[in-house]
């Protein structure tokens, strides 16, 4: 059977593999064991890509003890070892920024991972950063923008959602994981949204502190940060694009969340978070004890039926990274209602000018992306792969070919 690239295995023996060691490795880290699994070859080598895929490799590093797999635990050591100096560098930078709109008057919000930081929430070399994001004001984009001038940083691309920044090109990229010498974007975002499947689900008025000052704000509290990380894991789950340190973020999080915060998050539930409840409860089927069983509750009465049905039986191989196959309408679940459903088979098979643009310019910006021909054939041609054969996702495939290809196996 042909492989989904040459020299690779099939679509199917690719796919099991896959599969088979995100559940093994996203299992871990709830209860990590005494015993390494009797992976073959291939499948230790897959497994190195869904690490770097799902962005665990740094917790997996303090926990896992496989005497005996010495590859595979210099693999997350070397991690662990890169996410320190790229937290470290984040550290520094996140401190520059901070002073250079303190000067120039402009008030931002750190979000995400650089907020995740500044709490402290994750230990030294677990939690991965590729970017740093930033909330500011419309008015105040092109101000930021000189900042970020001034730091060496100019404009990648542009996305409906964010500006993309980049550093000068230095040193060489690394294709799987993590690696000092990868870019730290930054991404400055003027409203935090997604998606859902095509209408907008938007939570920038609660991010913002009630008062601002020049500089970098953080959250106006626990709950805020928490709907941010919801969202946003919601709106991977619904791409296909979850990862599985955005459950550990939730997990983490949620375990310092007081009654009154979990209670200010699920307020007006019904009329704006409707979609909580598949990334809380994907949270807590992979990290139990984390979320508790009244907001479960909750956010699951407001959630829609068809959805909650739906994602009630993925598993996180289906919802992130690791799925190998381009899905025609990946996350249609998300829709509340038939016409939604209609408008988004629409808008994937006559996307717009722009949607092709921001895809173009987002393809553009990874590492590897075009060693596989598909974001360079027309549109057209990708609509009837997705409907009439299983054409696999390059960004998984890039991940794989440089996994399979690095190093000696375990």
């Amino acid at each position: 059977m042909k492989g989904i690239e040459p020299g690779m295995p099939s679509f199917g023996v690719m796919s099991r593999a896959l599969r088979a060691t995100t559940q093994r490795l996203a299992c871990e880290l709830a209860a990590p064991t005494a015993r390494a699994p009797r992976w073959s070859p291939l499948e230790w080598g897959v497994a190195r890509a869904v690490a770097s895929m799902q962005g665990c490799s740094g917790v997996l590093a303090g926990l896992q003890h496989w005497p005996r797999e010495r590859a595979w635990l210099q693999f997350l050591g070397e991690q662990r070892t890169q996410i320190a100096a790229i937290q470290q560098h984040a550290i520094e930078l996140l401190a520059q920024i901070d002073a250079g709109a303190r000067r120039a008057g402009v008030a931002c919000v750190a979000l995400k991972g650089a907020a995740l930081l500044a709490l402290g929430a994750h230990g030294r070399g677990q939690r991965p950063m590729g970017d740093i994001d930033l909330l500011v004001r419309p008015a105040d984009a092109a101000a930021m923008e000189t900042v970020l001038h001034a730091l060496g940083y100019q404009l990648g691309h542009r996305a409906r959602r964010h500006l993309c920044y980049y550093p000068p090109p230095s040193g060489r990229a690394a294709v799987i994981g993590e690696h000092r010498d990868n870019p730290l974007r930054i991404e400055v975002h003027t409203h935090v949204s997604e998606a859902l499947p095509v209408t907008h689900a938007d939570i920038t008025a609660s991010l913002w502190p009630a008062n601002p000052v020049p500089g970098i704000n953080p959250y106006p509290g626990i709950a805020a940060l928490m709907r941010h990380l919801l969202l946003h894991a919601a709106g991977n789950m619904r791409a296909r694009a979850l990862r599985m340190v955005q459950l550990y973020d939730i997990a983490v999080l949620a375990r310092r969340m007081t009654g009154a915060e979990w209670q200010e998050l699920t307020d007006g539930r019904a009329a704006t978070g409707w979609w909580m409840y598949p990334p809380l409860a994907l949270a807590e089927r992979y990290l139990p004890g984390a979320i508790p069983a009244a907001v479960l509750t909750a956010a699951r009465a407001a959630c829609p039926g068809w959805l909650r049905w739906r994602t009630g039986r993925q598993v996180l191989y289906d919802v992130s990274w690791s799925n190998l196959r381009v899905e025609a309408l990946p996350g249609v679940e998300w829709s509340r209602s038939p016409g939604e459903a209609l408008r988004y088979a629409y808008s994937r098979v006559f996307p717009s000018s722009l949607a092709l643009q921001e895809l173009e310019e987002g393809a553009r910006s990874m590492q590897g992306i075009f060693s596989v021909p598909w974001y360079q054939i027309p549109h057209a041609q990708r609509v009837l792969r997705w409907l009439f054969s299983r054409p696999p996702r390059v960004q998984t495939v890039v991940c794989l070919r440089a996994a399979l290809g690095s190093g000696p196996e375990p």
